[in-house]
C-alpha cells in the first residue's frame, strides 16, 4: 500500500512539471517578442521623389533627354523627339543650322526689297522683286527667275557645310575631344571668348536670337503674302530715315 501511494504521488509530480515547462517556455519567447518589438525603429520607405517639370511647359514633365546642359535648353520637347543623347545632338545640330541660315535671312529680307531695284539697275539686271515690291518666296512666287546655277551654288556649299561639320567631329572623336554641335572651327575675327563663362554666353544668345530670326522669317512671309505688300512698306519707320518716312506720311495725308 505504501509503495502504491509512493508511486502515484511520484507520476503526480511528472505531469504537473512536465506540463508547466511549454508554458513557462512560451510565456519567454511572448515576453521576448515583445520586447524586441517595442524596442526596434520602424523602417519608414523613401520619400517619392516628384517628377521635374518642363521650364517651358511647366504642366509637362521636362523630357529624361533634356539635361538643361545645352545652351536655350528650357525642357521644351512635347512631341518627344529627342528620345537619346544622339537624337539631341543631331537636332540641336539641324537647329543651329536653321538659326544661322534664318539670321542671314531676317536681315537679307528687308535688304533686298530695299536694294534690289538699285543694284539690278546698276549692273544692267532684270529686279527679283514684283510689283509690289515682294522678294520671291515659296508663298510670294517668283522663284522660277532665280538662275539654276545659284540653286547649285546653294546645294553645293550646304554639302560642304556638312562635311566640315561630319570631319570636324570625328577628328575630335579620334582624339578624345567632345565635339559640340554647330562648330566648324570657323572664327576668322577671333570673337569666340576663350573662357567657359563667356562661350556659355555666346552659344546661349546665338540659339536666342535664331530662334527668333526663324520666327522672324515665317512672319515676313505670311505677313507679305497676306498684306500683298512688302516688308519694308508694311513697316518703313524700321527700314527708311524717318525725315523721309514721316515727309511720306504727310504726302499720303496719313499725317495731318
Amino acid at each position: 500500500m505504501k509503495n502504491v501511494i509512493v508511486c502515484t504521488t511520484f507520476a503526480l509530480l511528472v505531469n504537473v512539471g512536465s506540463s508547466f515547462c511549454p508554458q513557462s517556455s512560451s510565456v519567454h519567447v511572448r515576453t521576448t517578442s515583445l520586447r524586441m518589438s517595442d524596442t526596434a525603429e520602424p523602417i519608414a520607405p523613401p520619400p517619392k521623389q516628384s517628377p521635374e517639370m518642363s521650364q517651358s511647359l511647366p504642366f509637362l514633365e521636362r523630357p529624361a533627354a533634356l539635361t538643361g546642359k545645352l545652351a536655350g535648353d528650357v525642357g521644351f520637347d512635347p512631341f518627344g523627339f529627342a528620345k537619346g543623347q544622339a537624337e539631341l545632338m543631331n537636332y540641336r545640330e539641324a537647329e543651329l543650322k536653321h538659326a544661322r541660315l534664318a539670321m542671314l535671312a531676317a536681315a537679307g529680307w528687308p535688304l533686298s526689297e530695299l536694294l534690289d531695284k538699285k543694284i539690278a539697275s546698276f549692273l544692267g539686271l532684270n529686279a527679283m522683286l514684283d510689283s509690289a515690291d515682294r522678294v520671291p518666296s515659296v508663298l510670294n512666287g517668283g522663284l522660277g527667275q532665280i538662275s539654276p546655277l545659284y540653286w547649285v551654288a546653294v546645294i553645293a556649299f550646304a554639302g560642304y557645310i556638312d562635311f566640315v561639320g561630319t570631319f570636324r567631329s570625328q577628328k575630335l572623336a579620334a582624339g578624345n575631344d567632345v565635339y559640340l554641335a554647330g562648330d566648324f572651327g570657323f572664327d576668322p575675327l577671333g570673337i569666340y571668348p576663350k573662357t567657359e563663362e563667356g562661350q556659355k554666353r555666346m552659344q546661349l544668345a546665338e540659339i536666342k536670337n535664331g530662334r527668333l530670326a526663324m520666327i522672324a522669317v515665317t512672319a515676313f512671309a505670311i505677313q507679305e503674302y497676306v498684306t500683298k505688300i512688302g516688308v519694308v512698306d508694311e513697316t518703313p519707320l524700321f527700314f527708311f530715315p524717318l525725315g523721309e518716312t514721316l515727309h511720306n506720311y504727310a504726302n499720303s495725308g496719313y499725317l495731318q
